[in-house]
């Protein structure tokens, strides 16, 4: 008697086709704030003009178009005249920003966030949250490509906690 060949799949991988299917998708960005200008206001500033880097203390709220980033101490590495780097961190750090199509706003937090003004990329990092509606993903690392509306959180974030995704309910 012939067996029959069980197909070669795991309930990982129909979980995660699943909750592909299920997930509404993440939202953009909008565009246009990573061409506006950086403000930050912050309690205390020390900048090395030699090192082109500048440190804010106390209270720190950074804002870029629609983009506002809440934190005790963040540090922005200047190059050749362009803001190159950002580093927040905080207990929390808190993010903000809206989206694209007006469905309201992404929040974040984390222990540390890193942001590049000149891309789309925030690493959020140490008991990181994203959250868009009702909708939520929790890890010890997050990636988000606000560009492509891209969420990588937990492994696939080089995090080594696992995900925990909340899908928000109807209203």
């Amino acid at each position: 008697m012939k067996s029959i060949p069980k197909p070669h799949h795991t309930g990982r991988r129909w979980f995660t086709i699943a909750l592909l299917l299920i997930l509404p998708g993440v939202v953009s960005a909008l565009q246009s704030d990573k061409d506006q200008p950086i403000y930050i206001e912050a309690d205390a500033v020390d900048i090395d003009d030699r090192s082109g880097i500048s440190t804010y203390k106390g209270n720190v709220e950074l804002t870029q178009g629609s983009i506002v980033i809440k934190a005790d101490k963040v540090t922005v590495t200047q190059r050749q005249n362009e803001t190159d780097q950002i580093e927040a961190v905080g207990k929390p750090v808190t993010f903000q920003q809206d989206t694209e199509d007006g469905k309201g706003t992404i929040k974040g937090r984390a222990k540390k966030t890193e942001y590049s003004a000149n891309s789309e990329i925030i690493n959020m990092i140490g008991d990181a949250v994203l959250t868009q509606g009702q909708d939520t993903f929790k890890s010890d690392r997050i990636i988000y490509d606000r560009a492509r509306a891209v969420v990588k959180a937990g492994a696939s974030a080089k995090g080594k906690e696992r995900v925990k995704v909340t899908i928000g309910g109807k209203k």
